[in-house]
């Protein structure tokens, strides 16, 4: 509903499972000039349905190449907004479990998303940001704010290394926020993404950390150690 078209979802299912890669639906607003990063006001019912209709058309791409999809998380406005708000919040984990209760939910650590889809019984896998700031809250910093995108990559992997480790985030303000890193988030559409992805995960194998899944038995990224006082990675 915010970007691509089945030509596309095609291709791209068919890539991920010839290299082994999981398929998640990233269902957002219908918002394609915007790329479903602008708040809408939308009923309960409406959300409901619009959550059904694009994991439902994923799931039958998956199901058409040999494949299983194994994870839903919202997009842009669709998931800030959730994050915040425990009624969308269970609109949309309703509507996951509707499709398929195994599905594992990605949802803001620490937010209306996963206690939402946790009270519905899904499996939930906490996930945080390598590639943008928190607020004090542990909510992102809106992307007007000039501080909101992380592009230094050196930043980036010093904030992944410290929610690791520590299971906190410094927000912009410098408070230390606490949260479950069970899956980390990289942009596709922040420049040089994938340098990102590769010196991050180099840095977390140097620090001894599996990664793997989300799943029912297992979490990709957890700490290793409790925060220290004063602690920085």
């Amino acid at each position: 509903m915010h970007a691509g078209d089945p030509q596309t979802i095609a291709t791209t299912v068919e890539l991920a499972r010839a290299r082994g890669v999981s398929i998640g639906a990233h269902p957002g607003f219908a918002d394609l000039q915007g790329f479903g990063r602008r708040p809408m006001q939308l009923g309960r019912d409406e959300l409901y349905h619009l959550m059904l209709y694009q994991i439902g058309a994923l799931q039958a791409f998956c199901r058409a190449a040999g494949t299983r999809l194994a994870h839903v998380k919202t997009h842009g406005a669709l998931y800030n907004m959730a994050a915040r708000d425990s009624a969308m919040a269970r609109a949309i984990a309703d509507a996951v479990c509707a499709v398929d209760p195994a599905l594992v939910f990605y949802g803001l650590a620490g937010s209306d998303l996963v206690r939402s889809a946790r009270d519905a019984g899904l499996v939930v896998a906490e996930e945080v940001f390598a590639d943008r700031s928190y607020q004090d809250d542990g909510t992102l910093t809106p992307r007007a704010h000039p501080r909101a995108m992380i592009t230094d990559i050196e930043q980036s992997v010093a904030q992944v290394l410290r929610m690791v480790r520590f299971g906190v985030v410094r927000s912009i303000n410098g408070v230390d926020v606490p949260v479950r890193p069970d899956t980390l988030c990289i942009h596709g559409d922040q420049p040089d993404a994938a340098n990102f992805a590769r010196a991050i995960r180099q840095a977390l194998q140097a620090e001894g950390v599996s990664i793997r899944p989300p799943g029912s038995s297992a979490v990709a990224l957890r700490p290793v150690s409790p925060t220290p006082s004063g602690a920085h990675a």
